[in-house]
């Protein structure tokens, strides 16, 4: 007799149907898996062997054929044996063959009959929503499966027997609730941060633009400490975005008891990160920090430190908003629409170019230092900033009268205005780009000017563009105007290199 079910395979963040066929015939038992399966999917044979000796079954003495159809996608991952399971039982008339063709399964046996969680039943649970099926995963998933859909029928049952004996009638599996929805708030607040009060007008821009930022100092100048306050200068995710990142999530495992929160995620991986754990990849291409932070923020710190080849591996994702993962066996892309936030050192030592203290090596060190970071990927960031030591006198100060909530109403109102475009800032292109920040005839001559004598490549022209339009709209101002320009190019100037450096302030002088 033949019985089938469905389940998924991942391709990325995306759940690509299978379908799960069982045929038992006549010959020598066996029990062979077939379908292009990895050995935790050939594996599943003894464990779905051991679960029903659990709950009291036993595998016919017949030949006992599973086929993962299309058999030419890989597929990899313990959760085949939730489906394997029910399709087995359904061809030997423990459950109805009609319900077990009408939902799609999703978990990993124990050996005792129960049912473990697994990573990605987020994205299972929304495919089998599309493809108007019920949904079975274990009871741990099931706030995360509610998720998918209102109309969804999901079954979360904790063992194997749970399902035959809903099926049977005997027991009712109620639909589980959705997981916790955690709002938006919370976290350090910029009244903490003394002094530095250009890198937090950096900070605020950057965070009204979407703009990658990156912040220049010496040690304990406060680098790392602006940037973990970014994140509540943020809006809450929207809906859209909430879903496509919790979905990235889900298949990195990261998502507890299905609980998803509307703050942006801010990853920041060690310097010692290799290619593989930023972008994705590996032996089954899970996705890296970089989509891990999508809708989010990337912050970077000490970023020369990093292997030179793993930064330039983001430069891709910087433009496209999306990464490739191209393996002999895989190929996957993974969405990677983040904002880039580094911090770095002026040298090795630390100390170069600051006042009162002094580089061992002298001008060499910075220069090779920061030779690390090659000059396309220094290009691809809008803001450079200088942060400065934070002096005895600064810290003595009071707390700043304007904090974290301040500063992030008026980026919500700069993001509203942005919000009419239909895109952020940093993402406007073509057309749309030079609608939108074309300056008047004031900054037309200066961006001209400026682009000239500065070295300004056209990726970095618009750049400053963009970036002069996110300067406006918190401005509340409808058009890009000279001051505007100006200020984005003085943001910019410390990309430059020396010889081509010039002094932006005499461009934006109130005078001209």
């Amino acid at each position: 007799m033949a019985a089938s079910t469905a389940s998924v395979a991942f391709e990325g963040a995306e759940a690509r149907r299978v379908d799960v066929q069982v045929q038992l015939a006549g010959g020598n038992p066996i029990f062979c898996v077939v379908g292009l399966a990895d050995k935790a999917v050939a594996e599943s044979r003894e464990r779905v062997r051991a679960a029903f000796a659990a709950i009291g079954l036993s595998l016919p003495p017949e030949r006992l054929i599973v086929n993962l159809a299309p058999a030419d996608r890989p597929k990899e991952g313990s959760h085949f044996d939730l489906p394997i399971a029910i399709a087995i039982m359904a061809s030997m008339g423990v459950l109805p063959a009609e319900a077990a063709a009408e939902h799609l399964a999703f978990g990993e046996l124990g050996l005792d009959g129960s049912i473990a969680p697994t990573p990605g039943v987020l994205p299972a649970a929304m495919a089998a929503n599309a493809e108007g099926l019920g949904f079975i995963c274990p009871e741990a998933c099931g706030a995360e499966a509610a998720w998918a859909g209102g109309d969804l029928a999901v079954l979360a049952p904790r063992t194997l027997i749970q399902i035959v004996n809903h099926f049977r009638g005997t027991q009712a599996l109620a639909r589980p609730a959705p997981g916790e929805l955690v709002e938006a708030g919370g976290g350090p607040d910029l009244r903490d941060v003394k002094g530095q009060e250009s890198a937090k007008r950096a900070l605020e821009i950057a965070a009204a633009g979407g703009h990658n930022m990156l912040m220049t100092g010496p040690p304990g100048s406060g680098k790392s400490m602006l940037a973990a306050r970014l994140p509540g200068l943020l809006p809450p995710l929207s809906a859209r975005e909430l879903l496509e990142t919790s979905m990235v999530h889900s298949v990195a495992g990261l998502l507890e008891r299905g609980r998803l929160t509307r703050a942006r995620p801010f990853r920041s991986p060690h310097h010692s990160a290799s290619m593989a754990a930023m972008v994705g990849g590996g032996v089954k291409a899970k996705p890296g920090e970089a989509s891990l932070a999508h809708h989010g923020v990337l912050f970077l710190d000490e970023l020369p430190e990093f292997h030179p080849q793993v930064l330039d591996s983001l430069r891709q994702p910087l433009e496209t908003g999306e990464i490739a993962v191209a393996r002999a066996n895989a190929h996957v892309t993974y969405p990677a629409r983040f904002q880039l936030i580094a911090a770095m050192n002026p040298c090795r030592c630390g100390w170069a170019g600051t006042d009162g203290s002094a580089c061992a090596r002298g001008p060499r060190c910075a220069a090779d230092y920061q030779a690390r970071i090659s000059g396309p990927m220094m290009d691809r960031i809008d803001l450079h900033v200088e942060v400065p030591p934070v002096t005895p006198a600064d810290l003595a100060l009071p707390s700043p009268a304007e904090g974290t909530k301040e500063a992030a109403a008026r980026v919500l109102a700069a993001r509203e205005a942005q919000g009419e475009r239909g895109r952020l800032n940093a993402r406007l292109d073509g057309d749309m780009l030079e609608h939108a920040a074309e300056p008047d005839a004031g900054g037309t001559a200066l961006i001209n000017q400026a682009a000239e004598a500065m070295g300004l490549t056209a990726r970095g022209y618009h750049r400053v563009l963009r970036c002069a339009r996110t300067i406006a709209d918190l401005d509340g101002s409808d058009g890009v105007r000279r001051v505007h320009v100006a200020e984005a190019l003085s943001l910019r100037r410390a990309a430059e290199p020396a010889r081509t450096r010039t002094n932006v302030a005499a461009f934006a002088s109130p005078g001209m």
